[in-house]
């Protein structure tokens, strides 16, 4: 009786021997199966940094065209002379609504100007020089001539007003005219959005000066 259970218990003793081995033998199989997972997630890991470049990586400057580019280019000297000529209103205007005007023209275009170097700068297009006024755009885009400048500089009071006023009609005429040929022929959004409110802000503000001129 006594060898019978000294049998029993020594095969009890090797099945749970077994069941430990297969136990341990599965909790090798479930490393395995993490291994796997720690070599999936090392994948991704190698593939982050690559996704992370990529949405780090600039926008395509796509979507810019040669219209676009002709579009700064040829607006940063015409915004520059209408700042030009605001900053002249201080100093000569007389009338409140003339140096409220040419506040708001200086606080309109000096941000833009930046705008627009900014965007030739990125497209690897050479931003106009400071003092590069094409006078000879004149009879085009509204451009004021040198003696035109001159006149105005001389001018004081009520003269300087009109003279003033009269000029920036035609100067803003001039640009709204670059911005709807923007808005018809650009690509890139931006400046389409900044030439939409050019003509906006400034056919406003032409209605506004005809009517202080008594011409509405």
């Amino acid at each position: 009786m006594t060898s019978k259970r000294s049998l029993f218990r020594r095969t009890a003793a090797a099945a749970v021997s077994a069941g430990a081995a297969a136990v341990v033998l599965a909790a090798c199989g479930g490393g395995d199966s993490t291994g796997g997972h720690d070599g999936h997630g090392a994948a991704a890991a190698s593939a982050s940094p690559s996704a992370t470049a990529s949405a780090q990586a600039p926008a395509a400057p796509g979507q810019h065209n040669a219209a676009d580019a002709a579009f700064a280019k040829g607006m940063i000297p015409h915004h520059r002379q209408a700042v030009e000529m605001a900053d002249l209103a201080p100093s000569r205007a007389r009338s409140a609504e003339v140096k409220k005007l040419a506040e708001d023209i200086r606080k309109a275009q000096d941000p833009e100007i930046k705008t627009l170097s900014g965007w030739l700068a990125s497209w690897g297009e050479q931003v106009p020089a400071e003092g590069a006024m094409d006078h000879s755009a004149h009879g085009t885009s509204g451009m004021m001539t040198a003696e035109q400048m001159d006149k105005l500089k001389d001018a004081s009071g009520a003269a300087f007003d009109t003279a003033f006023m009269e000029l920036m009609v035609e100067h803003h005429e001039g640009a709204v005219a670059m911005a709807k040929t923007e808005q018809a022929q650009g690509a890139f959004p931006a400046a389409k959005a900044m030439a939409e409110a050019i003509v906006t802000s400034q056919s406003a503000e032409i209605a506004q000066m005809n009517k202080l001129l008594g011409k509405s």
